[in-house]
């Protein structure tokens, strides 16, 4: 019987022939997605220790949910996510006004066949619309 998508891609991130239904795999995904969550993110890494994500090149991060800031709180959440880019070295960061989510990373060439992307977005799956399996 063939294999699913599913199955196929997280084989190939897996580095192994196959996987089956119910087996647990190791993967590095290609994409990581956050948007106006990413500062609630950053305190959380900071409160368990950890300095440094593990590869700023997989972390696409845009602000596009509560844009403008509506108060004082989600205009600090901006602030602190535009530094934790910044102390991250995080190169793909799209900062207010510059596009939603899920129309960027497909637009900007983060999303395309085979990649396996994690998204902290209810609307992450829409990826597999490109190919992806996210």
């Amino acid at each position: 019987m063939g294999k699913t998508f599913a199955e196929k891609v997280l084989a190939m991130k897996a580095g192994l022939d196959e996987v089956v239904a119910g087996q647990i795999v190791t993967v590095k995904p290609d994409r990581l997605l956050t948007h106006d969550n990413t500062s609630a993110i950053a305190k959380t890494f900071r409160k368990i220790g950890v300095e440094r994500v593990a590869d700023p090149s997989m972390n696409v991060i845009i602000l596009d949910h509560v844009v403008p800031a509506a108060n004082d709180t989600y205009a600090q959440s901006h602030k602190e996510t535009r530094e934790f880019v910044r102390e991250q070295g995080i190169t793909a960061f799209y900062d207010v006004g510059e596009g939603i989510c899920h129309q960027v990373l497909p637009e900007q060439g983060h999303a395309l066949p085979g990649m396996l992307i994690v998204g902290s977005d209810s609307h992450t799956p829409s990826h597999g619309a490109l190919g992806a399996f996210a």
